[in-house]
C-alpha cells in the first residue's frame, strides 16, 4: 500500500470516529431534551391532602407512587386527623383534597355553600368495614343486631354470643371526629349511644393493637388495617347468609352488610396538578394496584359512573 493510500485510509477512519461521536452526542442530547420536555409538560406544584385516618396509609401510598412513577414534578403531603378534620379544612379552603371514609353531611354541605366553597365528591375505593376480634376468640359470625347490641351495651358477655368460657366484652371505638365512627354509628347502631365503658381510640392502628392484645376485645376498623387479627362474618339478620369482608366480591356485589365507599372531596373544579392527580387516582392501573396492596378494594361500575357524571357536569374529559 503506497503512502497516499495509507494517508487516505487514516483520514477516513478519523472521519468515521468523529462522525460516530457526534451522532452519539447528538442522540444523547436529543434524549436529554426529550426527557426534559416530557418532564416540563407535567403539571408541577404542591397538594395538601388531609382527613380520614382509615385512608391515611392508602393516601400516602397513592401519593408516593404518583410522585415516583407518574409525575416527578409533583409534591404531595398526606396527613390524617379524621374525616371531619379534612372536610372542615376543605370547607374553609385550607386543603386541596379532603380524604373521607364517609359522605359529607347535609349541614357540612350547607356550611360549604355559606362559606363560598363548592364541594365535589369522587369515590376512589371501597372498604369492607371489619368487626375485629382477637385471634383466639372462637366467635366467627355475628348478625347486625348482635353487633349493635354489643356496641350499645345491651350484650356485655361473650357467653351470650356462644363462647361459654368468654368473659366480659371490652368494646373499642373510634373517636367522634372519625368518619369510621360516624358511618358505624349511623349504619350499624342506628344512631344510638355507645355503651358504658366503651374505649374510644384515636385511630384504626390503635384499635388493632388493643384487639391483638386482649382476648375479650372487639372493635371496628377498615379492612386495610385488619392484619394480625381476625374479623367476624356478618349477616343482615339471623335468617340471612353470613359474608366475610375479606373477599372483594362480597363488597362489590353489596353482600357484605358494612361495606362503604371511600371519598375524595375537592373545592371547585380541579385543574392543573389537582386534575392530573385525580385522573391518575381514578383511572390508572397503578392506583388500582395501590388499593389492592393496602388492603382496600376497587370501585365497581356504579361508582365509576358516578365519577364520570361529576366529570361531565364540571366539563372535564373522562
Amino acid at each position: 500500500m503506497n503512502v497516499k493510500k495509507v494517508f487516505l485510509f487514516l483520514v477516513m477512519a478519523i472521519f468515521m470516529v468523529v462522525a460516530a461521536a457526534c451522532g452519539s452526542n447528538e442522540e444523547a442530547s436529543n434524549n436529554e431534551t426529550n426527557q426534559e420536555a416530557s418532564t416540563t409538560e407535567l403539571p408541577a406544584g404542591f397538594l395538601d391532602i388531609r382527613g380520614s385516618d382509615t385512608m391515611v396509609n392508602l393516601g400516602q401510598a397513592l401519593a408516593e407512587v404518583y410522585m415516583d412513577n407518574a409525575n416527578e414534578n409533583a409534591n404531595l403531603a398526606v396527613t390524617g386527623g379524621g374525616s371531619g378534620t379534612g372536610i372542615a379544612a376543605m370547607i374553609n379552603n385550607n386543603v386541596d383534597i379532603a380524604q373521607s371514609s364517609r359522605a359529607m353531611k347535609q349541614e357540612e354541605l350547607d356550611d360549604a355553600e355559606a362559606n363560598g366553597a363548592t364541594a365535589h365528591e369522587f369515590i376512589i375505593g371501597q372498604d369492607g368495614l371489619a368487626v375485629a376480634i382477637h385471634n383466639d376468640n372462637p366467635v366467627t359470625q355475628l348478625t347486625m343486631d348482635e353487633i349493635k347490641d354489643v356496641f350499645t351495651g345491651k350484650i356485655t358477655s361473650w357467653a351470650d354470643l356462644g363462647w361459654a368460657e368468654g368473659g366480659d366484652i371490652t368494646v373499642y371505638s373510634r373517636q367522634s371526629n372519625s368518619g369510621t365512627y360516624v358511618y358505624f354509628n349511623e349504619n350499624v347502631m342506628d344512631g344510638e349511644d355507645f355503651g358504658a365503658g366503651t374505649m374510644f381510640m384515636p385511630g384504626s392502628s390503635a384499635i388493632r393493637e388493643a384487639v391483638s392484645q386482649e382476648v375479650n376485645a372487639i372493635g371496628y376498623i377498615g379492612i386495610g388495617y385488619i392484619d394480625g387479627i381476625n374479623a367476624v362474618d356478618v349477616a343482615l339478620d339471623e335468617n340471612s347468609d353470613y359474608y366475610t369482608p375479606f373477599e372483594e366480591s362480597n363488597v362489590n356485589e353489596g353482600l357484605y352488610p358494612i361495606a362503604r365507599p371511600l371519598f375524595f372531596y375537592v373545592n371547585g373544579t380541579p385543574e392543573g396538578l389537582h386534575l392530573d392527580y385525580l385522573n391518575w387516582v381514578l383511572k390508572s392501573e397503578d392506583a388500582r394496584q395501590v388499593l389492592r396492596d393496602t388492603g382496600f378494594y376497587q370501585i365497581g361500575s356504579t361508582y365509576q359512573e358516578q365519577n364520570k357524571t361529576v366529570y361531565t357536569e364540571l366539563g372535564l374529559d373522562w
